[in-house]
């Protein structure tokens, strides 16, 4: 019964219940402003916060409450005790050593998963890039202020939350911005590479949906490099040669095509001019022959794109880079140039051109079934399951 006690914080007693138990009651209900409750509990050595009733956040009409904490202990000896373990719980909060350590971090246009994480992730480093999560969904305020809202809504899948939009993320670049942006950086920390390999959902036309070619979703191995401009053929040349890795390995050949401003651009021509520029001279440092592709950019920076030819000599765009840099005149303090880079574009459509390159007939290292153990009769049944547990336990 004591335990129920403390569990409901009421009094428990065995007989019928009484008609006038709340008259017996020992607390009296105040009804106070916000303002006369922090008067009333300024002595309170205790934290005070607010809360919003039942946790809905109405930004039309919010109903904030003041929440005041308080500890109360037999003796001063178990309160001391307590107090102590608060202090300790207090310095190891995930919230703050996450933060410290800068595995994670809060933004508000993403309030609704708490984090952009560098986290597990980050400790198994990918090629070029520190591996990152991101969140799923944002508030459609990011891509208003990002731009790609103007120019993509229609094909972002939206909803409302509490009177206010989200959507499912269509690209990763304005949250690996986010992460950028959550405190000041130093010119010595650049390059910053940023790897995603993030879910993005796209609202496209059921006509145009085909397979693992276009689906509604795909698995991009996105990254976005922050760097200075003094850098940027370095950090180009090493994204080309990470391509040209990846694609000798599958057995790819491959072109080169330097995608140049389109009608929609933002931004100057003086800035256009320059990040163009730069994209010409990383591939003439590349050394392979490139192509010029009039007006095909995207609209907030050139960009090179990768096309590859399979073995029955088909072409596919898979591969891309970036560039995206700023307007000077907006510039109030030295901002860095961002590159953006994917090496297999989406996973879905790879993975259906290199089925059909390789004709089913995987290279073994590729295999999604390296090996198959059959068994030949009843008798051989029980061996099968115990050479299947043994390749599952060595994967």
């Amino acid at each position: 019964m004591q335990a129920l006690e403390q569990e409901y914080g009421c009094k428990l007693c065995i007989g019928p219940c009484t008609t006038k138990g709340e008259e017996a009651q020992h607390f009296e209900r105040i009804e106070v402003t916000k303002d006369q409750a922090l008067e009333m509990f300024s002595d309170n050595n205790f934290k005070a916060s607010s809360a919003y009733w039942k946790g809905s956040k109405d930004p039309k009409n919010p109903v904030s409450l003041q929440r005041v904490y308080g500890i109360s202990y037999p003796d001063q000896k178990q309160l001391k005790k307590y107090l102590q373990f608060l202090e300790e719980a207090k310095k190891y909060d995930h919230r703050i050593l996450g933060q410290k350590q800068e595995l994670f971090f809060c933004h508000p246009l993403r309030e609704r998963k708490a984090l952009h994480a560098r986290a597990a992730a980050a400790v198994r480093p990918a090629r070029l890039g520190s591996r990152v999560i991101t969140p799923n969904m944002y508030n459609i305020k990011l891509w208003d202020t990002s731009g790609h809202a103007e120019k993509y809504k229609k094909n972002t899948f939206t909803f409302d939350i509490e009177k206010q939009e989200f959507g499912l993320k269509p690209m990763n670049c304005p949250g690996h911005c986010l992460m950028f942006q959550h405190r000041v950086r130093s010119y010595r920390e650049l390059p910053i590479r940023l790897a995603d390999f993030g879910v993005l959902h796209r609202n496209e036309e059921s006509g145009a949906l085909s397979g693992l070619t276009v689906p509604a979703s795909i698995s991009l191995d996105d990254a976005h490099i922050f760097c200075t401009e003094d850098q940027v053929m370095d950090e180009v040349k090493a994204v080309l040669d990470f391509i040209d890795y990846a694609y000798k390995i599958f057995g790819f050949t491959y072109e080169l095509k330097l995608s140049t401003r389109p009608g929609n651009y933002l931004g100057d021509l003086k800035t256009w001019d320059k990040a163009e520029n730069d994209l010409k001279l990383a591939l003439d440092a590349f050394g392979r022959k490139w192509q010029l592709s009039k007006g095909d950019g995207a609209f907030y920076g050139p960009k090179i794109d990768i096309t590859v030819s399979d073995a029955m000599n088909r072409k596919f765009q898979c591969a891309t880079l970036q560039y995206s840099d700023e307007d000077e005149g907006k510039k109030e303090k030295p901002r860095p140039v961002m590159i953006h880079r994917a090496v297999l574009g989406s996973v879905e459509r790879m993975f259906a051109i290199l089925l059909e390159h390789y004709k089913g007939k995987w290279p073994f290292w590729l295999s999604p079934r390296q090996s198959i153990v059959c068994p030949i009769s009843k008798k051989s049944e029980e061996c099968e399951l115990v050479v299947g547990e043994i390749e599952a336990a060595t994967g």
